[in-house]
C-alpha cells in the first residue's frame, strides 16, 4: 500500500469517530501544552533573575555568614556587627562596604498604611548600589551615627501613603515611632520576584534599636574593577574568619551567585517538564486503548482487506499510521495552545515566560514517539489477524 493511500485511509477512519478521535488526542494535548507553558515559564524566570544581578554590577561582592553553595545545608544565623563593618572598610576601602538589616513592618502615614520591607542601610548603601532618587536625598553619615528617626520611600510605598501629596518632610510611622522622610527613589521594579518599589530605607543603627538587636544580615563590598574581585574575596574571609575563630564565612560574586541560581532554576524547569510529560505517558495508554477498540470493532474489515491481498505489514503499517496521526495533531494543538498561553501569560501578568526554541519541538518528537510505542501493540494485533476468523466475526 502506498503511503499516500495509508495515510488517506487513517484521516477517513479518524474523521468517521472525530468525537472519539479528538477525546483520545486529549492527553495528548493536555501534555505536549503543559511541558511548552511550563519550560516557557522556567526559563523566563532564568532569564529575570540572571537579568537582576546582573543589573547590581560585576565587580559586587555579598558578604554573608557560612557557606555557599547548594550543599551548604541550612542559613547560618549572623553574628556579624557594626565592628566587622569597619574591619571590611580597612580592607576594602572605606566608601566601598555597605551593611544592611532586613525586616518587614506596616508603614503609616495618616489614615494610609503599606506592608514595607525594611532595610537599615548605612551612608555608602548608594556608593555600592546604584539607586537613583526621585527626590530629596539618600541617608548620611551623621544620620547613621545619631541614629536619626529619618526614612527614604521607595516610589510605591510612597504613592500609596502620599497619593499626589510631596512626601519630602512629611511624617510616617513606623515599628511605633516617628520618622521624617528626606528622599524617595526613583521606580526600579522588582529583584527575585519582589518589588523594590515597596522598599523603605532608614539608618542602620535606628533599624538596629528599633528591633532590638546587634547584628548586620549580610555586607556587600564593591572592588575597584573586576580583576580585582577574586583577590579581594579571600581577604574578606580571611578578615572575618580570623574575628570568629571556628566559624565559617563566604564572599560571594554575581558570577557565582548566576552559576547557582541558573544550576537550581534549570533542575526545577526540568522537573516541572517531567511531571507535565506523564500526561503524555497517559494519553498514549488512551491512545493504545482506543485503537484495540478500534482493531476489534473494524475485525471484518480487516479481513476483507487481507481476503484482497493486503500483507500483515499494510494492516500494520494502517493502523501505526492512525496511531501516529492522532498524537502527531494532538502534538500540534498542544503546541499552538501552549504557545498562545505563554505569550498571554507574558503579556498579561508579571510572570515572565521565554518560549525556547527546543520544547515545541521536544514536544512533538515525543508525541509522535508516543504514537508509534503505543500503537505499535494495537497494530501487530490487527496485522495478526486471520482473514476467515476476522470475516467470520460479528
Amino acid at each position: 500500500m502506498r503511503t499516500s493511500e495509508l495515510f488517506r485511509v487513517a484521516f477517513e477512519a479518524l474523521r468517521v469517530n472525530r468525537m472519539r478521535s479528538l477525546l483520545t488526542m486529549l492527553g495528548v494535548i493536555i501534555g505536549v501544552w503543559a511541558v511548552v507553558v511550563l519550560v516557557a515559564i522556567g526559563g523566563g524566570a532564568r532569564d529575570m533573575v540572571e537579568g537582576e544581578i546582573e543589573g547590581l554590577g560585576s565587580n559586587i561582592i555579598f558578604v554573608v555568614p557560612g557557606e555557599f553553595g547548594l550543599d551548604s545545608g541550612g542559613p547560618t544565623v549572623s553574628r556579624l556587627d557594626l565592628e566587622d563593618v569597619e574591619a571590611l572598610r580597612r580592607v576594602a576601602g572605606e566608601d566601598a562596604v555597605t551593611a544592611g538589616l532586613s525586616s518587614s513592618e506596616v508603614v503609616r502615614a495618616g489614615a494610609s498604611e503599606v506592608f514595607a520591607s525594611l532595610l537599615g542601610a548605612d551612608e555608602n548603601v548608594a556608593n555600592v548600589y546604584v539607586r537613583t532618587l526621585a527626590k530629596g536625598r539618600h541617608l548620611s553619615e551623621i544620620d547613621v551615627e545619631t541614629r536619626r528617626r529619618v526614612v527614604v520611600l521607595g516610589s510605591q510605598a510612597a504613592e500609596r501613603l502620599f497619593g499626589e501629596v510631596d512626601p519630602l518632610g512629611r511624617q510616617v510611622t513606623i515599628g511605633g515611632g516617628r520618622f521624617r522622610v528626606v528622599g524617595v527613589f526613583a521606580e526600579v521594579g522588582q529583584t527575585f520576584g519582589q518589588s523594590r518599589d515597596n522598599e523603605v530605607q532608614i539608618p542602620l543603627t535606628t533599624a538596629q534599636r528599633m528591633l532590638g538587636v546587634t547584628r548586620v544580615d549580610y555586607m556587600a563590598v564593591r572592588a575597584a574593577d573586576a580583576e580585582a574581585v577574586e583577590p579581594l574575596q579571600g581577604r574578606l574571609v580571611e578578615t572575618l574568619e580570623s574575628r570568629h575563630q571556628g566559624e565559617r564565612y563566604s564572599a560571594v560574586t554575581q558570577t557565582q551567585l548566576l552559576g547557582t541560581i541558573g544550576t537550581v532554576l534549570g533542575a526545577l524547569t526540568g522537573l516541572l517538564a517531567a511531571i507535565a510529560a506523564i500526561s503524555l505517558l497517559v494519553g498514549g495508554v488512551g491512545v493504545s486503548n482506543i485503537m484495540l477498540v478500534s482493531v476489534r470493532e473494524r475485525t471484518r474489515e480487516i479481513g476483507l482487506r487481507k481476503a484482497l491481498g493486503a500483507r500483515r505489514r499494510d494492516v500494520l503499517a494502517q493502523f501505526l499510521v492512525e496511531a501516529v496521526l492522532l498524537t502527531s495533531t494532538g502534538g500540534v494543538l498542544g503546541i499552538l495552545l501552549g504557545v498562545g498561553t505563554a505569550l498571554a501569560i507574558a503579556a498579561l501578568s508579571p510572570v515572565p515566560a521565554v518560549i525556547a526554541w527546543w520544547s515545541p519541538v521536544m514536544a512533538f518528537t515525543v508525541s509522535a514517539a508516543v504514537g508509534v510505542f503505543f500503537g505499535v501493540v494495537p497494530a501487530s494485533r490487527a496485522g495478526r489477524l486471520d482473514p476467515v476468523v476476522a470475516l467470520r466475526s460479528d
